[in-house]
């Protein structure tokens, strides 16, 4: 046992230098006497080279996770990745993931970048992520995040956590709640491109028409045609791709916006955005 007094600013410094956890900079520095060379070494040995060296693994399994705010005029999404099932399904991973979600939710961070500096447990969020990677032995990480904010924002989780949606709607009116995640179950099975036929961007719609002109031309369509024809499809495109205009799932005779308008004249959908696992 050591008999070097650790203070609190040997602890930080090493923090800083190595980027691992207060707890195990603390340890480290108890284990090694006090010597920060060789308390760098260990910390390598039990966490820090197992991070490092991890970098390269592919981390395709996790969670999703869909949180708004108490008053319900935000939601974020986070992906944390792992590299097995097996973790992904832990629950302390899934808190973790928890955890991280109730932090951006709360502080809406501009970038993932900035969300790794929000502080949890004590420590920075990127710092956190580091300390895990070396005590679960897998790479770990955060790799989307995504916020909303509206009138009225709902977030829905599908599949143990394999997919993630956020719905803003136009207005917080009875009722909201039910249609916001029927309309994000909507989202997350039939995955719109866009909002409406504004919000396509002009490469998907360019790529749809070319699409559409090839295949009239091998149907044999007299030249002069194929224009028209290829209008017709995009709008085609549009009715199946753009949330407002699909079909709703739960009942085909109308479509979403037609839908909303049942539960409140008026009432849409402001913004959405969909997260599946590993896509």
């Amino acid at each position: 046992m050591s008999t070097v007094q650790i203070s609190a600013s040997d602890v930080n410094k090493l923090r800083q230098q190595t980027g691992a956890g207060m707890m195990d900079c603390k340890k480290a520095l108890t284990e090694t006497n006090g010597d920060f060379e060789a308390a760098i070494d260990f910390l390598r040995k039990k966490g820090a080279k197992v991070a490092a060296s991890r970098q390269d693994r592919e981390s395709n399994e996790g969670v999703v996770i869909a949180r708004t705010s108490a008053d319900g005029k935000r939601g974020v999404i986070i992906e944390l990745n792992c590299e097995t099932d097996f973790v992904a399904k832990n629950a302390e991973f899934v808190a973790f993931a928890n955890a991280i979600a109730n932090e951006a939710v709360e502080n809406a961070p501009a970038s993932i970048e900035e969300l790794g500096q929000l502080q949890i447990e004590g420590v920075s969020i990127a710092e956190a992520i580091v300390d895990r990677t070396g005590k679960i032995g897998e790479k770990i990480g955060v790799s989307k995040y995504e916020v909303v904010d509206g009138e009225k924002v709902i977030a829905y989780i599908h599949g143990n956590f394999r997919l993630g949606v956020l719905v803003a709607l136009s207005a917080n009116v009875a009722g909201a709640d039910e249609a916001g995640k029927d309309v994000a179950m909507q989202i997350a099975a039939m995955n719109p491109v866009a909002l409406d036929k504004d919000g396509v961007d002009s490469t998907t719609i360019e790529r749809e028409l070319e699409i559409a002109k090839e295949q009239i031309r091998a149907e044999g369509k007299p030249e002069d045609m194929v224009e028209k024809i290829a209008a017709g499809k995009l709008n085609k495109f549009y009715k199946d791709s753009t949330l407002l205009n699909q079909e709703f799932v739960k009942d085909p005779s109308k479509n979403v916006a037609q839908f909303l308008s049942t539960v409140e004249k008026g009432l849409t959908v402001t913004a959405f955005k969909r997260v599946a696992l590993g896509a």
